[in-house]
């Protein structure tokens, strides 16, 4: 079609480009779109119908700032292609941010763009229709320690008592041997609750499974305690399955290849889902190593000592490869808010975090997207720091 006929059009029409055209939508492009390379963009914060936005270039037209450049900056995480400084392990924080600097962090603020755009696209074309999408749970867990005491060997358990005893942790001592003598569960065995609460609420659940070899920030059981193994593929029989690879996987693919070929064979079928642990991602290469190893759906998007959403959406969505300009075959699912954040990182009791949880989660229904949370099996153990937060994670699907 030629300008001409784009004009004399009398149907839905848009445009992107410096100028408008006709009687068309028209969104004034930012120069973003069509860069090559990674640049240091300069970024000045502006606001419409009391929504934070920027790349404002057109305050008269309908749409008065690019939502689409906008929108690519923060989904592609551009601004973590540029020079950071890291946390202590290696990650890119929270505070680093351009959203927790401005403060729309916990706010799915590219949805709520689109939400804007579609009213003005209705309101222009009142015979256009859109499907509706529905808001949708995703309850996920990490599987950092499957047992607090039970299968940790002679050694561990031996060092754990002299530990328990010299600190005068009498409750624990007394708990961890109660436990090993087989006359108490083992607090952090909440597997059999959270598939029971995922079936009574219909509640997608998945899984993450940490299998490497043991670290300083590797402790599970080893991956070859037969325990463990049954466990995992029970877990599979109920609900998805995915990879939680080790600390050091981040930079070494041999590792993380090593630990998906042995989670595929404890549960017989091939692995498509991960979630780094301690959230260690670092783009583009993680996500490039999962890519290679077949891996369709990553889960590692967002912050461990902030709510919000790390790449301003609540909308799944294809991680966009700025080193070679192109769309991946890697969905990433971000989620919203962590155990671990609420409770050690910003101190909230349960009662308060069960407030802060609902208003991210209010957020995520206003613009009918998806709301991931992420817990971990022990912190409904209602074990010392996790007291009351079953209840917590409960209060999610009320």
């Amino acid at each position: 079609m030629d300008i001409s006929e784009f004009i004399a059009h009398s149907g839905p029409k848009f445009s992107y480009s410096k100028k408008a055209l006709g009687n068309e939508i028209h969104v004034r492009s930012h120069e973003l779109l069509f860069e090559q390379g990674i640049n240091d963009i300069s970024i000045n914060m502006s606001s419409w119908k009391e929504v934070p936005c920027f790349f404002m270039n057109n305050p008269k037209g309908l749409m008065p700032f690019d939502l689409f450049a906008a929108s690519f900056y923060l989904i592609s995480r551009y601004e973590e292609y540029l020079p950071y400084v890291q946390d202590s392990n290696e990650r890119f924080p929270a505070t680093e941010s351009f959203a927790f600097k401005k403060g729309f962090l916990q706010k799915p603020l590219v949805d709520i763009w689109t939400f804007q755009f579609k009213e003005i696209l209705e309101n222009k074309f009142p015979d256009f229709s859109f499907k509706e999408r529905e808001f949708e749970i995703i309850s996920t867990i990490d599987v950092d320690n499957v047992f607090a005491y039970k299968h940790k060997g002679f050694v561990r358990n031996l060092g754990g008592f002299f530990k328990d005893f010299f600190t005068l942790k009498i409750g624990r001592l007394i708990e961890r041997t109660l436990v090993l003598l087989r006359l108490r569960n083992d607090p952090f065995d909440t597997f059999d609750e959270i598939i029971s609460l995922s079936k009574s609420k219909r509640i997608k659940t998945i899984f993450f499974f940490l299998i490497g070899d043991y670290t300083t920030y590797d402790t599970n059981v080893s991956s070859s305690n037969n325990a463990y193994r049954s466990l995992i593929k029970s877990m599979a029989d109920y609900v998805e399955v995915g990879l939680h690879p080790s600390y050091y996987t981040m930079k070494n693919s041999d590792k993380l290849k090593k630990e998906k070929k042995r989670l595929e064979q404890i549960v017989n079928q091939p692995i498509q889902k991960s979630r780094q642990h301690y959230l260690r991602v670092k783009l583009p290469e993680t996500y490039q190593n999962l890519i290679d190893l077949d891996v369709v759906e990553d889960y590692s998007m967002g912050y461990a000592k902030e709510m919000g959403f790390r790449a301003s959406t609540c909308t799944p969505f294809y991680f966009y490869d700025l080193d070679f300009e192109i769309q991946t075959p890697l969905k990433i699912f971000p989620f919203a808010i962590m155990d671990a954040a609420l409770n050690d990182y910003q101190g909230h009791v349960p009662t308060v975090a069960a407030v802060k949880i609902q208003e991210i989660k209010n957020e995520v229904e206003k613009v009918n997207g998806t709301f991931i949370t992420l817990f971990h099996n022990e912190s409904l153990s209602e074990n010392e720091r996790w007291k009351d937060w079953k209840k917590v994670y409960e209060s999610i699907f009320d």
